[in-house]
């Protein structure tokens, strides 16, 4: 498979899911300029699409992801210190722009190094299989996690069990990531089935209040104090749309809700 002839990165809307499918298999998903580019794009377009309510990333072939192409990115990298993107696009790791604002959930599989690993911790949920083997590399490389993992695997794990990968650059089993709250889930078969049951599952909820809950807790993960004073402001602001009169009705009548988000 080339790059010439498949796209890097394949998007699918199922439902109100957009499926986000990273696509050089033959390079275990390693992710070039062009990867980048169109998985930025894609989550550009989750974010503003109303009828799209959760994006699932996921791999084809048997690999995650093994980090950078190196060889393809590294001339930009070090031109610019930072990755590619383009107009239209949403920085998948939320660390050059505003993150998505939707909640993302992860299908890990095979290898996932360095910015896969990244991509998990700034992402909502996480499906690994069993024999998913991770690693952060970049002190290897005379770099460091500029996707996030030295400001994010801390606070979520504790110092010394994030220092202790962060620094070895030694790789680390899906266990050990779920102990690391990088993963959520682990399952022994392929992770994208349950991957898309959770999607779906939160797909089903009131969109406006799932998403001003993700913003709330994403708020509060940097300003716990500030955002306990804006969590009247986020519930007036739900309180007059027609999700919550949809989602009152259900409670009175125990009938299922079908939210339209708005």
């Amino acid at each position: 498979m080339s790059d010439t002839h498949e796209p890097t990165v394949t998007v699918e809307r199922v439902g109100h899911l957009l499926e986000i499918g990273l696509n050089r298999p033959d390079k275990r998903n390693a992710a070039n300029v062009s990867m980048l580019e169109q998985l930025a794009l894609a989550y550009g377009e989750l974010d503003r699409n109303p009828d799209l309510r959760v994006g699932l990333v996921h791999a084809h072939g048997d690999h995650f992801t093994a980090g950078l192409d190196l060889v393809d990115v590294g001339p930009s990298l070090q031109q610019t210190g930072s990755l590619p993107i383009p107009a239209g696009g949403v920085d998948p790791w939320g660390i050059s722009t505003r993150p998505v604002s939707k909640p993302v959930v992860i299908a890990l599989k095979g290898t996932c190094f360095t910015l896969g690993v990244e991509l998990a911790l700034a992402s909502d949920v996480v499906i690994a299989q069993r024999n998913t083997v991770c690693a952060q590399l970049e002190v290897a490389r005379g770099i460091l996690p500029f996707g996030g993992a030295s400001t994010r695997m801390p606070a979520a794990a504790g110092w010394a069990n994030a220092m202790r990968w962060l620094l070895s650059a030694e790789s680390f089993s899906a266990e050990e990531a779920y102990r690391l709250n990088i993963v959520t889930e682990i399952v022994e078969d392929d992770p994208l089935d349950r991957a898309r049951e959770v999607a779906n599952t939160i797909a089903q909820q009131a969109p406006l209040a799932v998403q001003e809950t993700l913003a709330s807790a994403r708020a509060a993960y940097t300003d716990p104090d500030g955002e306990h004073k804006q969590l009247q402001h986020r519930l007036g602001r739900l309180m007059v749309t027609q999700d919550v009169a949809r989602g009152m009705e259900a409670f009175m009548t125990k009938k299922p809700a079908v939210f339209e988000g708005n």
